[in-house]
């Protein structure tokens, strides 16, 4: 497995920066793995060269590059997780939605490509997840505790490939109402698979930090992992 940092073209203009994990075998397909509110820090590298090891060609690209670029934050430090919370508040989603557009295209025509993407998030990531699932035509998508989905479930009607989400049943930031009316706006999808973790909170799958479980984290793991060899497999070039 190699890593390096690459520049990707941003379709509004201008470009920003991400992290490429690259395996040593010829990839089974691509990843685009998408940021907590932390930015691309220490644990979503990590994830990436983890989802290399596996065999899948990995992105991770910094989408606050437009507030600032490079941003690596601390959960457990409360002054940066404050600090990330403003710059949540200042992120334009319509914006990084875009970026992740160009992400996606990036991944599909990068040399050892199979043409396949897919997409991983977390917290703020796993909520541009599920838009990655309403809005574009990556191959797969998986969210982790995705924030906000609630409140925009008109769009589900726009799902068009296969979509997880995983909650936590303690999600300080994912209310039981709010995780209730996910499950009855997307009961009806059969695209869309919903798990949820009894007695976590957000952030169970983050490891090092104070919110890990190691259950509920690897249990999500393996079915994430089932999950993206099923829809993405070796694939072929298109």
């Amino acid at each position: 497995m190699t890593t390096q940092n690459v520049t990707i073209p941003a379709l509004s203009g201008g470009s920003f920066s991400a992290y490429l994990a690259t395996p040593s075998t010829q990839p089974d397909a691509g990843i685009m793995l998408i940021q907590e509110i932390l930015g691309v820090n220490t644990n979503m590298r990590q994830i990436a060269d983890d989802y290399a090891k596996s065999g899948y060609l990995v992105l991770v690209p910094d989408l606050y590059w437009r507030l600032e670029p490079g941003v690596q934050l601390d959960a457990d430090d409360k002054d940066q997780w404050a600090k990330g919370f403003e710059l949540l508040q200042a992120f334009d989603v319509d914006s990084g939605v875009e970026d992740l557009k160009a992400s996606l295209s990036f991944l599909r025509q990068y040399p050892s490509s199979t043409g396949k993407v897919g997409s991983v998030g977390f917290c703020l990531g796993g909520k541009l997840a599920y838009f990655m699932a309403t809005r574009t035509d990556a191959n797969a998508n998986v969210s982790y505790y995705g924030v906000d989905i609630d409140k925009n479930l008109a769009e589900a009607t726009k799902i068009q490939k296969p979509l997880i989400l995983h909650l936590g049943e303690n999600d300080e930031f994912v209310s039981l109402t709010a995780q209730a009316s996910i499950q009855q706006g997307l009961k009806d999808n059969p695209l869309v698979t919903i798990y949820r973790y009894e007695g976590v909170s957000h952030g169970f799958s983050r490891v090092g930090s104070s919110t890990y479980r190691k259950e509920a984290a690897e249990l999500a793991h393996d079915r994430t992992l089932a999950f993206l060899k099923q829809h993405l497999g070796s694939g072929v070039k298109v």
